[in-house]
This record gives C-alpha cells, structure tokens and sequence, in this order.
C-alpha cells in the first residue's frame, strides 16, 4: 500500500530528520569521547562521562528507533519498497546492525558513567573502556555516513524480489 503524497511527505521528513539528528549526535558523543579520553583533568572527565550517559540514553538511542521505524515505514509506504532496490536492503541492514550495536555498548556506557560519578575515573582508570567508547563511536560515525550517501545517490540494482515485482507489473499492465 503507497503512503498518498502528505503522509508520505511527513513519513520522509520525519525519517530525514531522525537519521540525520542521529548522525549529529554520535558526532558530539564522538567529540566527548575523545575529550574524555584525552584529557586529565577530573573534573572535566566527569562531567564527559555523565553526559555521554545521558545523550546516548535520551537522544541516541531514541533516535535510533525512530530512524529504523520511520525507514520501515518510508520502504512499505513508497515505490521503492522496502525489499526491491539493493541500495534500501543495505541501508535497513545498516541501520539495524548499528542500532543493535548501540544496544550492546549501553552498559559500559553507563559502566563509565557510574564510575565518573563515583570519582574513580580520573587518570588511566578505566583507559581500555573510554579508548573502546571512542573508536565505537567513529566508527559509527563513518557506519552512519553509509546510509546517508545511499539515499542522495540511490544506486541502481533490483533485488531478485524487485525483479519479480516489476514482471508482474509488466504482466498485469498487459
């Protein structure tokens, strides 16, 4: 079933908007990461580790959600189907594999967090998790660029389900 044009419109902006604000903020959950990973002062390193807690809890994870939802919703409700076109196929896989490894690096996230409150963070504490959190965070920066370039270029390629889909609409026409 295809989305008339307004609910369409509405579905396409709000997943435009949910992937890009997800893109933005692992951007500033990257920028924190590396200040935390490369500083020694105490204090500055709390507070980095704290909010990163909070945006990944409150802003990312949420976002990610959204992104995958309204992309479900953008490939069943449009002519580009959710299944037809290669390029729909990789950005779902995409979005799907990072929202779940988002999902697995929650708790030494909020492992951080924790011991940033409690004070023992400071120093080479804890180096191997925060150096973790910043190359997760790179590369899902560079994971989330995928997506984006395929929906600007949208590359050509059926899938073997978009081909049979397009002969049946050949055959039906007829």
């Amino acid at each position: 079933m295809l989305l008339s044009p307004g609910p369409r419109k509405l579905a396409l902006t709000a997943h435009v908007l949910a992937s890009v604000g997800w893109l933005g903020a692992v951007a500033g959950f990257l920028a924190l990461a590396a200040t935390g990973l490369n500083t020694n002062d105490e204090l500055l390193m709390r507070g980095v580790y704290t909010s990163m807690d909070v945006i990944v809890r409150r802003a990312i994870v949420p976002l990610a959600f959204l992104s995958v939802a309204t992309g479900v919703l953008q490939g069943l409700g449009t002519r580009w189907g959710l299944f037809r076109h290669y390029w729909v196929v990789i950005k779902l896989v995409i979005t799907v594999v990072a929202t779940l490894v988002l999902l697995s690096e929650l708790t030494p996230i909020h492992h951080l967090a924790a011991a940033a409150r409690a004070g023992t963070i400071a120093g080479d504490a804890m180096r191997t998790e925060r150096l973790s959190l910043a190359v997760h965070s790179g590369g899902g920066l560079l994971t989330l660029l995928v997506p984006t370039v395929l929906s600007i270029y949208k590359p050509r390629g059926l899938t073997r389900h978009g081909r049979r889909a397009e002969q049946s609409a050949l055959w039906t026409e007829r």
